[in-house]
């Protein structure tokens, strides 16, 4: 009887150890940690290239006669500015470029036409996730001249600019951008000529975020 006994007792002590150690084996594990991707912003400086075409069209004055003409032709130049983000998705800036444009007529052998010109300007934009609604406007400046057998002339045109468009953030650093500016250059006299000057231009880029 007592062998019986201690046999009972060592069978119910090995099965509560078992039972106990079941339990912790049975013990959930807490969930790892899942880290939360940094929400993307347009916030901070940005550089670029860009290629386009421009529509300039100019009046040409001498002596009481006018000559109307159109001077296209494609663009190429770069970009660089600075976003400060301001809060419910609106994005301001400032924004400076530099471009060259192939604008050139010729008139019984004188060339005519525009080459370099920049402008600097203000932007205001509206962000939706990874695109960015902007306007912008500001200042701009091209390089006219006129060529002659032996001969070269060059003025500066000053004048103002306005336009539009979108930037696409393709990743976190690279984004695309398509947009459309009028310029208007005002009028201008060199080599007894009177110039008035006005483009529309059509721009596709790429930029980096920095």
């Amino acid at each position: 009887m007592k062998f019986i006994l201690l046999a009972t007792v060592a069978l119910l002590a090995t099965a509560g150890a078992t039972m106990a150690a079941d339990a912790i084996d049975q013990v959930p594990t807490a969930p790892a940690a899942v880290e939360t991707p940094a929400a993307f912003s347009w916030a901070g400086g940005y550089v670029g290239v860009l290629g386009g075409y421009g529509w300039l069209d100019a009046t040409l004055s001498q002596g009481g006669a006018s000559l109307s003409d159109n001077f296209d032709g494609g663009r190429i130049g770069g970009f660089g500015g600075w976003n400060f983000d301001v809060g419910h998705n609106v994005i301001l800036g400032v924004e400076g470029d530099v471009n060259y444009d192939w604008n050139e007529n010729s008139y019984s052998g004188v060339k005519v036409g525009t080459d370099v010109s920049g402008s600097a300007r203000a932007r205001a934009g509206y962000a939706i996730d990874r695109a960015l609604l902007f306007v912008a406007g500001g200042w701009t400046a091209s390089r006219g001249y006129i060529k002659a057998p032996g001969a070269e002339v060059k003025e500066t045109f000053n004048g103002w600019t306005i336009g539009a468009g979108v930037d696409y953030a393709i990743t976190n650093r690279i984004f695309t951008r398509v947009e459309y500016r009028y310029n208007d250059y005002g009028s201008k006299s060199f080599s007894g000529i009177d110039f008035d000057t006005k483009q529309n231009v059509v721009n596709v880029g790429l930029g980096v975020k920095f």
